[in-house]
This record gives structure tokens, C-alpha cells and sequence, in this order.
């Protein structure tokens, strides 16, 4: 009969961290492409027939489909590329927290109402 293993004697798997900076990169990508529509939104009158892909919702319609998939196909064109590499989530973090500042100032009326079209 076999000894039963020690914890000592177990080691931590180490994986790659390319999956979390996909998705934390790729969450950034989607916040910044929201917040880009919604200003040229604002611009535009040809954006905003545009992105009116419901009436009874209006622009808004537009503006979160296109943002989920910049999101979603982001997500899974980073997995793919890094799924099985080592990144530096520091670097990736920041580079995500700056795009998603850039993405939240973009749904501020204060900002985008500079952009309106007159």
C-alpha cells in the first residue's frame, strides 16, 4: 500500500496568466468603445440614425450591442493569442484602468454635449 501524500510534498500548478489579462485588457477595449459612441453619437446625426437599431430604445440600442462585441470579440482574440503565455498583469491593468477612465468620461453629458452636432 502506497504512502499517503504529504502536503508538504504537493506543489501549486502555475498558470499562465495571458486568460486574465485577455478579459481585464478586452473589458477596457469595450468600455472605451462605449464611451467613443456615445461622444460621436452626440456629433454626428448619421452616427445617431445609426446606432438606432431599436426604436423604442434609440441610440443606446446601438451603442451597447457594438460595445459587447468589441468587448466579446477582443476577449476572444486576446485568449487566443495569449492563453498560454505569461503577461505582466501590472502593465495590462493599467493600460485597463486608463482605457476604462477614457471609456466612463465619454458617458459624461459635460463631455460629449462639447461634441454636439448644432
Amino acid at each position: 500500500m502506497s504512502e499517503p501524500i504529504r502536503t508538504s510534498e504537493l506543489h501549486e500548478i502555475e498558470r499562465p496568466t495571458g486568460p486574465v489579462a485577455a478579459a481585464l485588457l478586452a473589458a477596457g477595449i469595450g468600455a472605451v468603445v462605449l464611451g467613443f459612441l456615445t461622444t460621436l453619437n452626440e456629433a454626428s446625426a448619421n452616427v445617431h440614425d445609426f446606432l438606432e437599431f431599436d426604436e423604442g430604445v434609440g441610440p443606446l440600442s446601438g451603442k451597447t450591442v457594438i460595445a459587447g462585441a468589441a468587448y466579446f470579440a477582443s476577449w476572444a482574440a486576446l485568449y487566443a493569442v495569449w492563453r498560454r503565455r505569461n503577461l505582466a498583469l501590472r502593465t495590462i491593468l493599467i493600460v485597463t484602468v486608463a482605457l476604462i477612465t477614457l471609456g466612463v468620461l465619454g458617458t459624461f453629458p459635460t463631455f460629449f454635449q462639447a461634441f454636439a452636432a448644432e
